[in-house]
């Protein structure tokens, strides 16, 4: 059983990768969408959307980012496939599952699985163009409008080699809207000669367990459901191995978000330390009530001094509430 974790378009970039994998549970990141049109990308893209080709593809804690390419043409795509590669990408992630509207426009992301040829000619090149060593997977939705050519999605990812496939369990249509149909990846999953894992909707342990009996897969990616819970992936693996596990409380996570802001503010300007910092608390709200709380602390505020000093207080209120329960 691997977890990863998923390629959100400007939520999980290398600062959230850091946190997220020094937390634990985690196989392997995924980077957001490096976006390709016809020309080959200088390096400085590639680092910039994945500063951990700076340490062999691997973030601080050790765990492996695989370099994510969008686009709509096989001969761009692997030329840059092959750039990245050259410059240490552990593995080359292509994106056939962006449901954006813009990105569907620019022929890229989810509306290529209204085209299964064109899904085989993209892997196919990059395949090609990337040395044997080197992983190239997919990751896809359950089609665009519906789900009536998945199975010919699916057998183009396969024909064309690649070697792992990623189903987001939604259509485009779909959205981001529960419920996803772990079910409809069952029959894709039973029958493929590759490694397929189940993403979508996987908020708590319990419904990892429904994702894998439902789909019949033995790997997940988690989104949004690791950044409402950062240590859901350490407890789906305890409870998969039968572990005990105690779960993170709220001044474990307040400390978490400490580190964020230092962590944020050595990577950005200081004015985008507030916006990304405030952006992981509206995730949190869902799984930590306090989050809410904190959320109000820092709302107005904009530079990284300020939020780092609410959290503090936030911190030391939420202990001296505690030691007076304890004392209580």
């Amino acid at each position: 059983m691997r977890i990863m974790l998923a390629p959100m378009e400007g939520v999980v970039d290398h600062t959230m990768r850091t946190m997220l994998t020094a937390v634990g549970g985690l196989d392997r990141c995924v980077t957001e969408f490096v976006r390709v049109t016809t020309a080959k990308l200088p390096a400085r893209t590639f680092y910039r959307y994945c500063p951990e080709l700076h340490n062999n593809g691997l973030t601080p804690s050790g765990v492996p980012v695989y370099l994510q390419l969008l686009g709509g043409q096989p001969e761009p795509m692997a030329i840059n496939a092959a750039r990245a590669a050259a410059l240490g990408a552990p593995g080359i992630d292509i994106n056939f599952g962006c449901p954006a509207k813009q990105v569907n426009r620019s022929d890229g992301g989810s509306v290529l699985l209204k085209e299964p040829d064109r899904v085989y000619a993209i892997i196919d090149a990059v395949r090609t163009a990337v040395p044997d060593n080197i992983p190239v997977t997919a990751k896809i939705r359950l089609g665009f409008e519906d789900r009536s050519l998945l199975g010919d999605v699916c057998q183009a990812v396969f024909a064309a080699n690649a070697g792992e496939l990623t189903i987001h369990a939604r259509t485009k249509q779909d959205g981001y809207k529960p419920p996803a149909y772990w079910s409809a990846i069952q029959a894709i999953s039973a029958n493929s000669p590759i490694p397929v894992i189940a993403n979508g909707e996987i908020w708590s342990v319990e419904d990892y367990r429904q994702c894998i009996k439902q789909s019949g897969c033995a790997d997940i990616m988690l989104g949004r459901g690791i950044l409402a819970c950062p240590d859901l992936a350490k407890q789906i693996t305890a409870a998969q191995k039968q572990q005990a596990n105690t779960a993170m409380d709220w001044l474990m996570v307040v400390e978490l978000l400490a580190q964020f802001c230092i962590v944020t503010e050595a990577a950005y300007q200081r004015r985008y330390v507030g916006n990304r910092v405030k952006q992981w608390l509206g995730y949190l709200r869902r799984q930590y009530p306090l989050a809410e709380v904190l959320f109000d602390d820092v709302k107005r505020l904009k530079w990284p001094e300020e939020i780092a000093t609410a959290i503090e207080v936030h911190k030391q209120s939420q202990q001296t509430s505690r030691l007076k329960q304890r004392v209580g």
